[in-house]
């Protein structure tokens, strides 16, 4: 089949005339200039970015996220996040916190103890200066602490905790109450003493000594 002269021509000018546009995902800027975060309160964000510099300027598409990993793995409030890539040139990343539940001085160290059972080196921080103070017994208070909120004790009202060498508890509540737990089955005692709090004749009572089986000693 012949192709006419005038089609010829018009296939040239189309040919010489057309400029292809496949390139401009090249020209276009997908360098990463700027980082946000979100649902971060404790985590400071100058703290985050000073770890994530090296991100300025490498190129969002090609985003190392295990490196981001690696390099927020000190800052010890950071329980996990999310990274977000928005385009052309930004990164978002949602912020999951530990929860503090209690403050641990361990001789000279002083830490915070998450909700999961995670040390989180202290600094003060005003929401959480009401904490419990724990002394001692870092390796067995998060047990403590669980079995104390299965059995809904009010935690709120517990001003420290005295950890000693034998394997039992002393808890000192904001009201100057002492709970001295025996070492073994302590959690029947503790029962015993919110029992105690609604039977108003032991109201004047500041210590309750459960450390002999089936005794409590009050003074």
């Amino acid at each position: 089949m012949k192709i006419s002269f005038l089609w010829l021509v018009i296939l040239f000018i189309l040919l010489t005339t057309y400029t292809p546009r496949f390139n401009f995902m090249l020209n276009f800027n997908l360098n990463i200039q700027e980082i946000q975060l979100e649902n971060n309160s404790v985590v400071d964000m100058d703290d985050v970015k000073q770890k994530l510099n090296y991100l300025y300027d490498e190129n969002l598409f090609f985003l190392n996220t295990s490196r981001i990993k690696e390099s927020l793995k000190d800052i010890n409030f950071i329980q996990s996040y999310a990274v977000k890539k928005i385009y052309p040139n930004k990164i978002k990343l949602s912020i999951v916190e530990k929860k503090p539940i209690a403050i641990l001085l361990n001789k000279k160290e002083k830490y915070y103890i998450s909700d999961k059972g995670d040390l989180i080196n202290y600094k003060k921080i005003k929401i959480y200066q009401d904490l419990p103070t724990v002394f001692g017994g870092n390796d067995n208070f998060f047990v403590l602490y669980d079995n104390l909120e299965n059995i809904k004790f009010p935690i709120e009202s517990i001003k420290s905790f005295y950890f000693f060498e034998s394997g039992r508890w002393d808890i000192v509540m904001y009201d100057d109450k002492i709970i001295k737990l025996p070492i073994k089955n302590y959690l029947i005692s503790i029962k015993n003493f919110m029992d105690s709090k609604e039977n108003n004749n032991l109201n004047n009572y500041k210590t309750f000594d459960y450390r002999i089986k089936n005794q409590l000693i009050l003074k």
